[in-house]
C-alpha cells in the first residue's frame, strides 16, 4: 500500500480505498523467420506448419481446413463461413488470439471473429463468449472447436458450410500468412530476453519488492463475477481474456459519465471534476499523473520491464478493510462489494495464479510463459536462469487473519482472531504460495499498531474501522534513516475535521467521529499501540514458517521488536524493508536489516530519487557484500506515481539501448546479455505515446524508462547496483529459507 498524500478538505482520506496499494516471443519478419530486432510481441507470431497441440498456435496466422470437406474455410461476405477453399491460400487467414489456455479467438482479416450466432455459425466485431472456441486435439494435428456459450461445437454440413452440431466436426490448422493481428497493448521493445548463466551463478536483474499487480475492477478474467477489488473505485484489469480492449476499455462503468464518480477528483477538493473516461487505444484522460484510480499494471506494461531486466516482482494482496467500506457505504464503490481484507487478499493471490496461466496460453502452452509464481529461493533462481522473471507473492492489509480489533468504551478491546485463528490462516496462505507479509499496516489491528505517516485521514479511517483513534507518543528524537523514498517516524496530527464537506464522504465521517478529534501535542507524534500478545505470537510463528518479513508500516517500537528477535535466531534472521520504511525507520534500525542479511528498497522514486536515495545507502551498506537497490514501485497501491525529473537533467533519447555502452558494466557482455532497444512506449491504432520526460511514470510501463532514466543520472555504478537487487533479495530469502 502506497503512501498517501496530503490532501485538501473532503474526502482527503478515500485516496487509500484500497490496497496499499501478446506473447512476449521473438517478433518475426516478413518470411516468418525470427527477426532479432523487431518490437517483441507486436508482431504475428512464427506459426508451426502442423501444429501438434492444441496450445501452438497461440497468436499464429491460420487457414483453417475441415478434415470431412478437405477443403479451407472461406470467410463470406455475409459474414458465415463455408469450407470450399482449395488450397490455404484461399482460405481466410485467421489470427488465433488465445483467451485462456487452449481457448481462442480466430480473428478474421476484416477484423471480425467467427462467433455462435442464433444457432448458426457468422461474425461478430465485438469479444464475447460467443466468439470464445475452447479447441481440443484428437489426434495430434486434428482439432475440434466446442461453442461453450451455445453448447454446440463447430461442424461442416454437405455443402461445406460452417455450422453448429452435437457431433464435432474435426479440423486441422493450417500456417498461412495475411492475418491481421488481433489488437493488443504493445511494448515497444526490441530484442531477446536474456538468459542466466546457471542457476550456481549470480542472476542479472532488477527487483521490485512492492506491488499490487491483482488489484482490479473484476478478479477474474472477466467470465465470472467475483467482483473489485478496493470497492470498485480502482479502474482496469491486469488481465482480460479478450485483452486490452476490455481490461482498459472506457471507465464510465465504474467512474461514471466523464467520471463524475471518480475519487481521485472527489479527493483532491471535493468538487465537482470530470476525466475523459474512454481507455484503449486513446487514453486522454488516463493513466497519466497524478491520476491514482486506474489501472497501472496492465500485464502487457509488466512484459514491458521485463524485457528490459525486471527478473523480481513481489506482488502483493492488498486492502484497507474499514476505508473499502466507506467507500461502499458512500456510494463511491461498487454495491455489495466485497471489503474483508483476508477474502480480498486470497482472491487476489487466485487471480495472480490466473494471470500466470493466460500468460502462459499466449507464450504457447503450461510453463511457457515469462512470469512465474515461485515459492522458494531456488525456483527463483531457475527461473531466472530460464530467462523468465519471478513472481513472489504476498500479502499486505491490516487485518492479517481476520485479526482486527475493536475499542471499547472504558478502555477494553474485542479482537477479531486467535492464537488458533492465525495458525490457521498462516498456513493457508502459506500453502497457496504466499511467502512475503506484513504484519501491520495502515489501521491499528489485533496484532497492534500501525506506523503513522499520514496526518488525519488513516486516522478518521482507522475510528471507523476499529471506533478507536490513535493514541500517540512523542517520537523519540534519534538519528533516522534520512534518505529521499523514505519516511521519518510519525506525523504533526490534526487536532479536528478539515472543512464542512458536502460530499458523502466526509459526511459518513462526520456522523462517525462526531465531527471532532482528540487533541494532540505538537510535534511528530508516534502511535503509542504497540506489539500485544498476538502480535508476538504472528511474528514468532511467521518466522517459524519461513515468512520474508517486511518492517515496513509496523510502528517503531514493533520495529525493534521485530530486529531484535531476528538477531537471536540462529543464524541471524534477514528483514527486509521494500516501501521507504512507512512508520519511520531510525539509522540503527537500517543498519540492523542490512547486517543481519536483509534488503532496503526506496518508495516508487524516479531516476533522480533513486539516485539520492543510492547515495545514502551506501553510506550505511555492509563492506563484505556487493551493494544493491531495486525499488518498492508501489503500483496500484494508491500512492502515487513519480514525475519527471524536470528539463535540468539529461532527456531520454527514443529509442535508446540497453546492455550495452556508457554506462554499463562488463558482466553484462560477460554473461553473454546482448542489447536490447527500447522504444517510446506508443499504441499504433492511437497515436498515444508515453514519453518519461513529460509524461513521469503513471503506469509500470515506464519502469524500462526508469532504467535509462538511472543510467543517465548515475553511470555504471548506479546500473550494476540496479541489476544487483534481484540476486540480494535472493539471497536473503535464502537465509530466511535455508534454516
Amino acid at each position: 500500500m502506497g503512501r498517501f498524500r496530503s490532501i485538501g478538505a473532503g474526502v482527503s482520506m478515500f485516496a487509500m480505498l484500497a490496497g496499499c496499494g501478446q506473447s512476449s516471443s521473438v517478433a518475426t519478419g516478413g518470411d516468418g523467420t525470427a527477426a532479432e530486432n523487431a518490437p517483441i510481441g507486436q508482431s504475428i507470431q512464427p506459426a508451426a506448419t502442423l501444429p501438434q497441440t492444441r496450445y501452438d498456435m497461440a497468436n499464429g496466422c491460420y487457414a483453417l481446413k475441415s478434415v470431412a470437406a478437405d477443403a479451407y474455410a472461406v470467410h463470406g461476405t455475409d459474414g458465415s463461413y463455408a469450407a470450399t477453399g482449395v488450397t490455404d491460400k484461399d482460405g481466410e487467414p485467421l489470427y488465433l488470439k488465445p483467451t485462456a489456455l487452449g481457448k481462442y479467438i480466430c480473428y478474421a482479416t476484416d477484423k471480425s471473429m467467427i462467433a455462435a450466432s442464433g444457432g448458426n455459425v457468422g461474425s461478430v466485431t465485438a469479444p464475447s463468449d460467443a466468439a470464445d472456441w475452447t479447441i481440443d486435439s484428437t489426434t495430434p494435428g486434428q482439432y475440434t472447436l466446442l461453442n461453450q456459450a451455445s453448447g454446440k461445437s463447430l461442424a461442416t454440413d454437405a455443402n461445406g458450410k460452417l455450422v453448429l452440431s452435437d457431433t464435432p466436426g474435426t479440423f486441422n490448422f493450417v500456417a498461412t500468412s495475411g492475418c491481421t493481428p488481433y489488437p493488443e497493448m504493445p511494448v515497444d521493445v526490441s530484442g531477446l530476453p536474456y538468459k542466466g548463466q546457471g542457476v550456481d551463478k549470480p542472476v542479472i536483474g532488477f527487483a521490485d519488492g512492492h506491488t499490487h499487480m491483482a488489484m482490479s475492477s473484476e478478479l477474474s478474467d472477466g467470465s465470472g463475477n467475483v467482483g473489485p477489488s478496493a470497492g470498485g473505485v480502482l479502474y482496469g484489469q491486469m488481465f482480460n481474456r479478450f485483452g486490452v480492449v476490455e481490461a482498459l476499455k472506457d471507465c464510465v462503468a465504474f467512474h461514471g459519465p466523464e467520471g463524475i464518480k471518480d475519487a481521485q477528483f472527489i479527493v483532491e477538493g471535493g468538487l465537482p471534476a470530470t476525466h475523459v473516461t474512454k481507455g484503449w487505444p486513446t487514453f486522454v484522460g488516463w493513466p497519466k499523473i497524478p491520476n491514482i484510480t486506474h489501472q497501472a499494471m496492465y500485464y502487457r506494461w509488466v512484459e514491458r520491464a521485463y524485457l528490459s531486466g525486471l527478473r523480481l516482482l513481489v506482488d502483493l494482496g492488498t486492502n484497507i478493510q474499514a476505508l473499502c467500506s466507506v467507500g461502499v457505504t458512500a456510494g463511491l464503490g461498487q454495491p455489495g462489494a466485497d471489503c474483508n481484507d483476508m477474502s480480498l487478499g486470497i482472491k487476489q493471490i487466485q487471480y495472480s495464479y490466473e494471470m500466470q496461466d493466460y500468460i502462459d496460453a499466449q507464450e504457447g502452452g503450461p510453463g511457457k510463459g515469462w512470469f512465474r509464481i515461485v515459492t522458494t529461493p531456488a525456483e527463483a533462481r531457475k527461473v531466472i536462469n530460464d530467462g523468465k522473471m519471478a513472481v513472489v507473492l504476498g500479502l499486505e492489509f491490516s487485518n492479517l487473519f481476520d485479526c482486527d480489533v475493536h475499542f471499547l468504551p472504558g478502555g477494553s478491546e474485542t479482537d477479531g482472531c486467535t492464537k488458533a485463528d492465525i495458525d490457521a490462516g498462516m498456513q493457508k496462505v502459506y500453502d497457496m504460495g504466499v511467502r512475503q507479509i506484513y504484519l501491520y499496516h495502515d489501521v491499528n489491528s489485533a496484532l497492534g499498531g500501525t506506523g503513522i505517516f499520514n496526518t488525519l485521514s488513516l486516522n478518521l479511517i482507522g475510528f471507523y474501522g476499529t471506533q478507536g483513534f490513535w493514541k500517540t507518543y512523542d517520537c523519540p528524537a534519534v538519528p533516522y534513516y534520512d534518505a529521499p523514498g523514505f519516511y521519518n517516524a510519525g506525523a504533526v496530527m490534526a487536532t479536528a475535521l478539515p472543512g464542512t464537506g458536502s460530499d458523502p464522504v466526509t459526511q459518513l465521517l462526520f456522523s462517525a467521529t462526531g465531527g471532532t478529534l482528540p487533541v494532540y501535542p505538537p510535534g511528530r507524534q508516534c502511535n503509542a499501540r504497540g506489539m500485544t500478545d498476538l502480535g508476538s505470537y504472528a511474528l514468532q510463528e511467521a518466522i517459524k514458517h519461513h515468512f520474508i518479513l517486511d518492517t515496513d508500516h509496523a510502528e517503531l517500537s514493533e520495529k525493534q521488536k521485530m530486529i531484535d528477535l531476528a538477531k537471536q535466531q540462529t543464524p541471524p534472521y534477514p528483514l527486509i524493508s521494500m516501501h521507504g520504511g512507512h512508520g519511520g525507520l531510525t539509522l540503527q534500525m537500517a543498519k540492523d536489516i542490512l547486517d543481519l542479511g536483509g534488503v532496503i528498497f526506496p518508495y516508487n522514486p524516479n531516476g533522480v530519487g533513486w539516485m539520492e536515495a543510492f547515495n545514502s545507502l551506501k553510506k550505511i551498506w555492509p563492506k563484505d557484500r556487493p551493494i544493491a537497490m531495486g525499488y518498492g514501485f508501489d503500483g496500484n497501491g494508491f500512492g502515487g506515481y513519480p514525475g519527471p525529473r524536470g528539463a535540468d537533467h539529461p532527456h531520454i533519447q527514443y529509442p535508446f539501448t540497453l546492455f550495452q555502452g556508457p554506462g554499463w558494466g562488463p558482466q553484462f557482455a560477460a554473461a553473454g546479455i546482448k542489447p536490447v532497444t527500447v522504444g517510446m512506449l506508443t499504441i499504433p491504432e492511437s497515436g498515444k505515446s508515453w514519453n518519461a520526460d513529460v509524461d513521469g511514470t503513471p503506469m509500470y510501463g515506464m519502469e524500462a524508462d526508469l532504467v535509462e532514466e538511472i543510467r543517465q543520472e548515475g553511470g555504471e555504478e548506479a546500473t550494476s547496483a540496479f541489476f544487483n537487487s534481484a540476486e540480494a533479495y535472493i539471497e536473503m530469502w535464502e537465509k530466511v529459507d535455508n534454516r
